[in-house]
């Protein structure tokens, strides 16, 4: 039975020989052993909450060492709360891990070190500087550190001996993540290749892999930045300040507001200006923009989302303008 299948059971059929009859003219359910009582129908974000559940509680039935992709920003923020609900009243069976760029935004490392700490998770720092110090990597002549993070996040993969990797990624994000299944399979050099993914009909998901491999398992990966804001709006799930607006030190680059940081100093032809704005997402500093916004709680979130015609990927990170196939090369390497 698939996720979507169990949440539907549980919604009261009005069948012949149910003990209950339907009333055309008004719609409701008459009880043949009692008053009337109304049927009812689960919303989409019900939907999605349970498949996104049902795909938690199946990973961690079928793997042994799963750990969850945790950087603070939304969608792992969200993943990581369906999983503290999924395993409720306990906690969370498997750690949080953070590839740490060395260029974060602070109050997404604060709330990251806070959250973890209210959950009782247990976190799992990667840190890109820990390469560049010993020569592993090099720093990139653009300065943004997003790309750097595959060697670190694949090292980590192997020392924690993890044969699954939950990450908040979504199919309308990028056309790369769009090929995705929820269960994706990587290679013993932690590789994606779209030509050796499993198909899914109806829901099942296949985890078999060989010594050495790994899945990546996507529990929202068919939700969208509006079932994302709404369903943050519903649960009251605490995010980081930077995705409502506040007034900031910005200049314009590449038609997006970079912060003005140690890590992203404006250029000498480029003008610091005071403006209010907000983050769709968080990421590098070097290459996250902002947008100009006046959304500062999540009801205006959700209008201005709806609103949108761009993603926020697309509308806010440079680092996949590199090439056409920036998120593929990626994913092809290793990373999310």
């Amino acid at each position: 039975m698939t996720a979507v299948d169990a949440a539907l059971s549980q919604v009261p059929e009005l069948v012949e020989g149910s003990g209950r009859a339907s009333d055309a003219s008004t719609g409701s359910a008459t009880d043949a052993r009692g008053p009337a009582s109304r049927s009812h129908r689960l919303s989409t974000l019900d939907l999605l909450e349970a498949e996104a559940i049902h795909i938690i509680r199946e990973v961690v039935a079928e793997f042994e060492r799963p750990v969850l992709l945790f950087s603070g920003g939304k969608d792992s923020v969200v993943v990581l709360h369906l999983a503290a609900k999924a395993f409720a009243p306990g906690r969370v069976p498997f750690p949080v891990l953070h590839v740490d760029t060395g260029h974060n935004f602070p109050e997404v490392l604060a709330f990251r070190d806070e959250t973890v700490e209210r959950l009782g998770v247990r976190l799992e720092v990667a840190r890109v500087q820990d390469y560049i110090d010993d020569g592993r990597l090099q720093e990139r002549t653009d300065g943004t550190r997003n790309p750097l993070q595959t060697l670190p996040l694949l090292d980590a993969i192997a020392a924690g001996r993890h044969d699954a990797v939950f990450g908040g990624a979504r199919r309308d994000e990028d056309k790369a993540r769009a090929k995705e299944r929820i269960i994706s399979l990587r290679d013993e050099f932690g590789q994606w290749d779209p030509r050796n993914q499993r198909p899914e009909l109806w829901s099942l998901y296949n985890g078999r892999h060989t010594p050495g491999q790994h899945v990546r398992a996507f529990p929202i990966s068919n939700w969208t930045e509006l079932d994302v804001w709404r369903y943050i709006e519903r649960e009251r799930i605490p995010l980081p300040p930077l995705y409502f607006a506040h007034e900031r030190e910005v200049y314009a680059r590449d038609g997006m507001w970079r912060a003005v940081g140690e890590f992203s100093p404006a250029r000498a032809e480029e003008t610091i200006e005071r403006r209010v704005v907000r983050y769709r997402t968080v990421g590098d500093m070097s290459c996250t923009g902002a947008v100009e916004s006046d959304a500062a709680d999540l009801a205006s979130i959700v209008v201005e989302v709806g609103r949108s015609t761009l993603t926020e990927r697309g509308a806010t990170r440079a680092d996949d303008r590199i090439s056409e196939a920036a998120m593929e090369d990626r994913k092809k390497d290793g990373y999310f």
